[in-house]
């Protein structure tokens, strides 16, 4: 389950990079990704796994 969940925080971040600079113009759906990648990997940190 944690790899999954910092799989996901990943893939999250890698999106939101690409749609920052692919399509600026993608407004807050950009940004909610990248709230939820860094959740995703504080959650990883805090349960020490």
């Amino acid at each position: 389950m944690g790899n999954l969940l910092y799989l996901i925080a990943v893939v999250l971040i890698i999106i939101w990079i690409l749609g920052a600079f692919v399509s600026p113009f993608g407004g807050g759906l950009i940004h909610i990704l990248l709230v939820i990648a860094i959740i995703a990997i504080l959650l990883r940190v805090i349960r020490g796994a």
